[in-house]
């Protein structure tokens, strides 16, 4: 019998990808193609006293080039504050003034070169504090006002009986950096228009039906006039949650030179137009009671936005819930600031907010442990979640495995790398800290920990959360599922191709996965918020599940069987056998009668070779029971289930050059159950090496609105040659709502990494901090000013 849920399959696009089959956005070639580029101004704010692109137009192989006074009269984005090019005013480096199609790359380059910008630089305001000045120059005069958002959430009240009712109190300032995508494609994208006026986007997006709509008001299109073709994407994380300037370019040059046109960026570009991660300074008090209670916390974000609105402004949500929500807290007040500066756009970047909240969250509950002289664990445990409550800000919590994943990564603790000392098996939890270090030797070792909550069951950020799905069974028994989800190389294609094929009794190998053309697929509100599993999984659920239905119907009739006695695997349709006992099978599949059974193609045949007969076509939608948070209160369950985890990371200080090297990560993750264990796995050490390189390499240095290391070169990742050990832990809860009891893991992997790791920093050499990446130079600057205080105190 088929048994797929649960497997360890390779992803169905590996072969593709592996062989260089996979076509993406820059494979992508049409007929009397032109290549276009950007014209970016030269300066952070400045006023356009005027454009020339007369000698660029009389340049051979020139075909199209657009301006300001190209575009539409509406302005688009999440603030509607964005045009495609800049006219009046811009207001950042990578503002976009003028955009050229050409025969090729190299004459659409030449081009730029001879087009004449005159500017009026204007005095611009590129530190957030510096923004909120009564004084400061407005980046959009027309609002009056520098800040575009404030969040103010509380409940209890954390200043009076929180603090009041607190043996221990802690308080930290952090500052963190701007972080790039890095995604290793770059942006790109081909627009072109047929003879109805009718545009076709080839597009990287993570959205594809909401930048149908963006891009009809941004074009002044009708939506049903667009169709997004998404191409193989060669990582996302993020960038692709909105609509961004180069792609109603792309649009606008192509419908100019009646071609289609391709925009794509180079690294440079990429570093310098596409959204960032924002920069935030935190302030955080917290609070317990002696017997290590939490009592309360108290949090502000100061964040800078750049120039325009995207969705960068909307990661204070994820950064008050963990505030809120993540551990018990029974008073919390969460305020954050959106600021526009002149400085680069901001958006959504892998996490959403939450390594930025856990970092600080994290790094309190360590300091509160210390103070009270508790364990880190058993302080963690102690105020953690559990499943089927609701926290004060509305999350209803079902499945939680917190306590399991702290324990798990605690059990592991003791298990160190060569050198280190420790024992297995049961023990209490002050038993690891901390390692024996050697006086004389520079290098001292430590283990740190921390935990993490994330949205698991979607996040309702509009008004649908939802995803349809279509299952099709051919006249050979080959399933088609469409499915309105995308592929970003997380592995959705393979996970949803298992629950359609457990459900349906196939193969994985008989289940082809369509999902890359909005004028064939189903609606979904995109990729993002770890919901592909859990929703885009429940529709597919639905859907086979109503294929089986009629499936079942016909074979009833072939068999002589009633359908409620019917069971699908290997390919055919049984008849259970006498007395329902359960086999051996996974999963307790029922015995069946080989002997009494018919083949699902011959049944597909069977449905619709006859008169009135009908196609195997099962239909699914699902929208999760989940609500949009109160705009006044910003209370509310966002999300139909929540994922927790925790991870144990152990390093290596080198007291001499401040250089951190991390030995081991240990990460326990609650996913509901693994549908793939293998792609649990994968997308957990993916999210490792995103949360390695904030916590330690990784950051776009940014100074008078210009990034200053736009490159690979000054840009630090982690590499392969980079990557510690990494034990990844699945623990599983079997969620009630998730399809066979999978909820999301997508953005887990990297949320606890740095906190993990400056906390097992802290533990090895006694300094705690509060900015990333900690660099060797931040480590160092760390030890001397802790060595400074020491003699001070001596």
């Amino acid at each position: 019998m088929s048994a797929v849920i649960g497997q360890r399959l390779p992803k169905l696009d590996a072969p593709d990808k592996a062989t260089g089959r996979a076509v993406y956005g820059h494979d992508v070639r049409l007929p009397g193609m032109l290549h276009g580029r950007i014209l970016y101004s030269q300066h952070p704010r400045a006023r356009v006293v005027g454009v020339d692109a007369s000698r660029a137009a009389k340049l051979a192989g020139v075909k199209a080039i657009v301006t300001a006074a190209d575009n539409p009269a509406t302005k688009f984005g999440y603030g509607k504050d964005n045009t495609p090019l800049k006219g009046d005013l811009v207001r950042s480096l990578r503002d976009e003034v003028a955009a050229v199609a050409a025969v090729d790359a190299d004459i659409a380059e030449e081009a730029l070169e001879l087009i004449h910008v005159e500017y009026e630089p204007l005095e611009a305001v590129l530190d957030a504090e510096a923004a909120l000045k009564a004084d400061a120059p407005l980046v959009h005069p027309e609002r009056g006002t520098n800040l575009f958002t404030q969040y103010d959430y509380s409940h209890g009240d954390p200043a009076k009986t929180g603090e009041a009712g607190s043996q221990v109190i802690v308080e930290d300032d952090f500052e963190l950096p701007y972080v790039a995508h890095a995604a290793m494609e770059t942006s790109v994208v081909v627009a072109s228009f047929d003879h109805r006026g009718h545009l076709t986007l080839y597009s990287t997006t993570q959205i594809p039906f909401l930048l149908q709509r963006d891009l009809a008001e941004a074009l002044g299109l009708d939506g049903s006039d667009i169709r997004i073709i998404q191409t193989a994407i060669g990582g996302a994380f993020g960038r692709g949650l909105d609509i961004y300037p180069f792609e109603p370019i792309a649009a606008l040059l192509a419908r100019k030179s009646g071609k289609p046109v391709r925009v794509s960026f180079s690294r440079y570009e990429e570093f310098l137009a596409a959204p960032v991660r924002q920069p935030a300074k935190v302030r955080i008090r917290a609070g317990a009671k002696r017997d290590g209670t939490l009592t309360f916390r108290d949090v502000y974000a100061l964040l800078d936005i750049g120039a325009y609105v995207s969705w960068g402004s909307v990661t204070p949500l994820v950064m008050m819930e963990t505030t809120a929500s993540l551990y018990r807290v029974p008073r919390v007040r969460f305020r954050a600031d959106c600021v526009y500066t002149n400085n680069p756009i901001t958006g959504a970047v892998r996490g959403y907010g939450n390594p930025q909240s856990t970092f600080f969250v994290e790094t309190a509950m360590d300091r509160l442990a210390e103070a009270l002289g508790l364990d880190p664990i058993e302080f963690r445990v102690r105020n953690a979640n559990r499943p089927n409550e609701d926290t004060p800000q509305g999350l209803k919590i079902t499945s939680c495995g917190l306590k399991e994943c702290l324990e798990a990564v605690a059990a592991r603790a003791d298990k160190g790398t060569e050198g280190t000392q420790g024992t297995e098996g049961t023990r209490d939890y002050g038993s690891f800290r901390q390692f024996p270090q050697v006086p004389l030797f520079p290098k001292k070792r430590g283990i740190g920990f921390a935990s993490t909550l994330n949205v698991g069951g979607g996040a309702r950020i509009y008004r649908s959360d939802g995803c349809g799905a279509t299952v099709k069974v051919d006249d050979f028994g080959h399933v088609s599922l469409i499915t309105g989800s995308t592929e970003i190389g997380q592995g959705s294609e393979t996970v949803l191709a298992q629950i359609v094929a457990e459900v349906l009794g196939v193969k994985i190998e008989d289940v082809t996965v369509l999902n890359s053309d909005t004028d064939v697929k189903p609606w979904d509100v995109g990729v993002h918020a770890s919901r592909t599993t859990f929703i885009a999984g429940n529709a597919a659920h639905l859907a086979a599940m109503d294929a089986r239905r009629q499936i079942f119907e016909t074979a009833s009739e072939l068999l002589k069987a009633p359908p409620e006695k019917l069971v699908a695997g290997d390919g055919r349709i049984f008849v259970r056998a006498d007395g329902n006992q359960q086999s051996a099978t996974p999963r307790g599949r029922f015995a069946v009668s080989n002997h009494h059974s018919v083949d699902l193609a011959k049944v597909a045949r069977a449905r619709h070779f006859r008169e009135g007969g009908k196609v195997i076509i099962g239909e699914g939608w699902y929208d999760p029971p989940t609500s949009l948070v109160d705009k006044e209160t910003y209370k509310g369950n966002i999300s139909a289930t929540y994922g927790f985890g925790a991870q144990m990371a152990e390093v290596e200080v080198d007291t001499e050059t401040g250089k951190v090297r991390v030995l081991r990560l240990v990460c326990a993750n609650d996913v509901g159950r693994a549908i793939n264990p293998m792609a649990v796995e994968g997308q957990i050490e993916g999210g490792v090496q995103m949360g390695l390189g904030y916590a330690l390499t990784e950051e776009l240095i940014v100074k008078d609105g210009r990034v200053l290391n736009p490159d690979f070169l000054d840009y630090r990742l982690f590499t392969a040659a980079d990557m510690p050990e990494i034990e990844t832990i699945i623990v599983e809860t079997d969620d009630p709502q998730g399809p066979f009891g999978a909820k999301g893991v997508g953005e887990m992997g990297g949320t606890p990494t740095a906190a993990a790791i400056a906390n097992a920093i802290y533990d090895a050499v006694g300094v705690r901090l509060t900015t990333v990446p900690m660099t060797p130079e931040r480590v160092l600057k760390g030890l001397m000013e802790l060595k400074e205080t020491k003699e001070m105190a001596a």
